[in-house]
């Protein structure tokens, strides 16, 4: 999975070159020589084309492309220009905060599913739409967003919030790296919607060791994905999670990835209630029992 490319870059790359392409234009008849020159001058969108080209030629594993907005726009041709650089699937990564009082969550909604259904339109590859966890009932937009064309969820984004700075009166970003607490989001989720809809699920966000991997698949997930781990540790990092990986299904006995995968979901659990509101008054009672 590479990272993303953002609909930010495009506007805004697009919008430039326009700028210096039409710059005295109309000055004077030599004014030809105003263009950049386009051997030199690539818009951001080129570079991550050719960042697949060059990952597709080099690797013998699947690359997969990202891309990352929500507007209906032009930006969405990008998906097949991704395509025909080589990428082996998209990921449509959906970030958005709604901060339009006027904007409702239906029409948002509806923003998304029209977002990937353009985008399945313009493709043939696999699609994976990344999404939030802000729904009001995730389980209806997943299976919404399959008959609109996806084909998996990948669980969840994490939005980085803004800091404050008291002194400088200002917002600032703000980056922190995850640990495995932030894990149980997405496990949860995964364990509710696997067996429920027709789609493919990763998990994201918390996965830094072989047993977050491992909860990852007995919930349900047919992928696993780390950054923050790697960001820490190094690339490496990922054989030797791989690596422990393996040698805990061979110590347990199992026999394939697929023999365990979605044993602890929602559907397979005894008590299916324990990712529901009934495990908030659980959680409850440990914390009295700590006491």
């Amino acid at each position: 999975m590479l990272f993303s490319l953002f609909e930010e870059e495009i506007i805004h790359e697009s919008l430039e070159l326009n700028y210096y392409l039409n710059r005295g234009t109309e000055s004077f008849p030599e004014a030809i020589t105003y263009f950049p020159d386009l051997q030199t001058y690539n818009l951001e969108p080129e570079k991550y084309l050719n960042l697949i080209r060059k990952a597709r030629e080099s690797v013998a594993i699947p690359v997969i492309g990202s891309l990352n907005g929500v507007s209906d726009s032009g930006w969405t041709k990008y998906a097949k220009l991704i395509e025909e650089a080589g990428a082996d699937a998209l990921e449509l990564n959906l970030y958005f905060v709604a901060a339009d009082t006027s904007l409702s969550g239906a029409e948002l909604e509806k923003t998304y599913l029209d977002v990937i259904r353009n985008v399945r339109a313009q493709i043939k590859i696999p699609l994976a739409v990344k999404l939030s966890p802000f729904f009001s009932s995730l389980p209806n937009f997943a299976q919404a967003a399959a008959q609109a064309g996806a084909q998996a969820l990948v669980l969840f984004n994490r939005f980085y919030q803004p800091d404050l700075d008291i002194e400088a009166l200002e917002v600032k970003p703000w980056l922190e790296l995850s640990d495995s607490t932030a894990l149980l989001l997405p496990l949860r989720w995964i364990a509710i919607l696997h067996g429920r809809v027709q789609l493919d699920l990763a998990l994201t966000s918390g996965v830094h060791s072989s047993r977050d991997m491992v909860k990852a698949v007995m919930a349900g997930a047919a992928a696993v994905m780390s950054a923050s781990e790697l960001i820490a540790a190094g690339i490496p990092r990922a054989a030797e999670m791989l690596q422990e990986f393996e040698q805990w299904l061979g110590e347990h006995e199992y026999e394939s990835v697929a023999q365990m995968r979605g044993i602890l979901s929602q559907k397979a659990v005894a008590s299916p209630s324990a990712f529901e509101r009934a495990n908030y008054m659980k959680a409850l009672a440990l914390f009295d029992n700590r006491l």
